[in-house]
């Protein structure tokens, strides 16, 4: 998870480290190519393009050489320069040279359009000792600010640049970094104790599940101990959705183009979804979501508001595309079966409707055993659909939800899926962990796109069948003894 500088009381700290891991490894690669640095939850990392592949070993000399940085005290010296200077500074740096350009148009680091700039942005550098990176920071004033005996590195990664396979494949080291030895001590100890954990490891100990090359990375071979604690779940799924108001539907795995154009889905997630099939001259998609099905049994009839609210729930397998290099045993997978519902409701139902459905996903939670978790309310991104006014009254209203329930959380700017805001709650397993949690409950409310006249849609996803198919690692790591 990306680390917010606002919230986030370790950030400069491991962005400073970021940097100092740069110089570092230019020292021993002075051809190196480096790409980009951020900090991150627990941590940091760098992606670089280097003439041999590293090793475990070469994580050490790494390492001195960065507290040989750190232990000089040097100043970390902010400048902002001309697109043209920075091309100049980082003539021999590729990477560098195509975030400068992206910078000259108007775009972020990530190549998305960049908010309140006006078509300009500012190209900045942060300079320590012989090292200077674009960057827009912040950092540390000095690297003697660095505890030399609370960082280390802990893996060496591939990842492709900018996330795309058909891109260059960079070297990615990680690193975490605290204020005290002894933060770091436990952080590691927490990080051995999860490895024990894993719960692919598990998986294939107990005989639960598999992963095999002949089906296909990221799709999931439940075994019979493990389709049978699946069953248990999917149970628990449909007895607790019916008795909290919710009807039992089933749709199909696969809907014509036209349906995902109405929905929004092929010109807002289109590359989260498998290509198109040809089915007797029309197109087809698997699904990425359940949501334009119940819209549909919803509008196979005339409704009046007396109905409503309306709750429909299913048990829906969905697939995404998930690059390879991002999939993780049940954590991040390519097809997945979540319990999810959807409420049509008045607009003066809305607020009701969503305490009652986030009283249900602590139900879930809870009756899982899980209790440590963080909500965050997710507002709206760059590419969206609707009425700004509605996303402003859809926002509120979850914030009031949130508020309501005493839930501690963080705000997620940018993070709401393009219909609509929502709310994740992640779950922390046994050891405080949250990276391999997954996105419990999801709670969005807009004006649909499929018209609907007066009514709106509100999804839930991610009760218990969620928590199974992705959360399984949460709940081993929680459970082990």
């Amino acid at each position: 998870m990306a680390a917010n500088p606002q919230t986030d009381p370790y950030y400069r700290l491991r962005h400073s480290l970021a940097h100092v891991l740069a110089q570092a490894v230019l020292e021993i690669f002075p051809d190196g190519k480096i790409a980009i640095g951020p900090p991150i939850e627990n941590g940091f990392y760098y992606d670089f393009d280097l003439p041999r592949p590293l090793s475990t070993e070469d994580l050490a000399d790494i390492e001195e050489r960065m507290r040989r940085i750190v232990t000089g005290d040097h100043p970390f010296t902010f400048r902002e320069v001309s697109a043209d200077e920075a091309r100049t500074l980082f003539k021999d740096q590729p990477y560098k040279l195509e975030l400068i350009d992206g910078l000259a148009a108007g775009q972020d680091e990530y190549g998305e359009a960049a908010d309140g700039t006006n078509g300009k942005t500012v190209i900045s550098t942060y300079r320590q000792d012989s090292f200077e990176d674009l960057c827009r920071g912040p950092h540390l004033e000095r690297t003697g600010q660095i505890n030399p005996d609370a960082f280390k590195l802990t893996t060496i990664a591939g990842a492709y640049w900018r996330g795309d396979e058909h891109r260059p494949q960079l070297q990615r080291i990680y690193g975490t970094a605290w204020n005290t030895k002894e933060e770091l001590d436990d952080y590691l100890w927490r990080l051995e104790e999860a490895r024990k954990r894993d719960h692919r490891k598990l998986g294939k100990e107990l005989d639960l599940f598999s992963i095999s090359e002949d089906v296909g990375n990221g799709l999931i071979l439940w075994h019979p101990k493990g389709a049978r604690i699946r069953g248990i779940v999917e149970d628990f799924a449909r007895t607790a959705h019916i008795q909290g108001g919710y009807e039992w539907v089933y749709s199909p795995h696969l809907g014509k183009a036209n349906l995902w154009e109405t929905s929004g889905h092929l010109g807002f997630y289109k590359e989260n979804m498998y290509a198109e099939m040809d089915i007797e001259g029309e197109k087809y998609y698997v699904k990425p979501m359940n949501c334009p099905f119940h819209i549909q049994i919803y509008k196979s009839h005339l409704r009046s508001y007396r109905d409503l609210p309306i709750r429909y729930a299913e048990n829906g397998t969905v697939y995404r595309y998930e690059r390879s290099g991002t999939l993780h045993g049940l954590t991040r997978v390519r097809g997945f079966t979540q319990d999810d519902a959807h409420i049509f409701c008045t607009p003066d139902q809305i607020e009701a409707e969503i305490n009652r459905a986030l009283d249900f996903s602590l139900y879930v939670l809870r009756s899982f055993g899980l209790s440590d978790f963080t909500a965050y309310l997710s507002t709206k991104p760059a590419k969206s659909v609707g009425d700004p006014a509605d996303w402003e009254r859809a926002t509120e209203a979850l914030r009031r939800a949130v508020e309501l329930h005493a839930l501690n959380y963080e705000v997620d700017e940018g993070g709401g899926a393009f219909y609509g805001p929502k709310i994740d709650l992640k779950v922390h397993d046994a050891l405080g962990a949250s990276g391999n949690s997954a996105p419990f409950s999801l709670i969005s409310t807009c004006r649909s796109a499929s018209s609907l006249n007066s009514s709106r849609k509100m999804g839930r996803r991610g009760g218990p069948l969620w928590y199974t198919v992705r959360c399984l690692a949460v709940w081993s790591a929680s459970s082990a003894c």
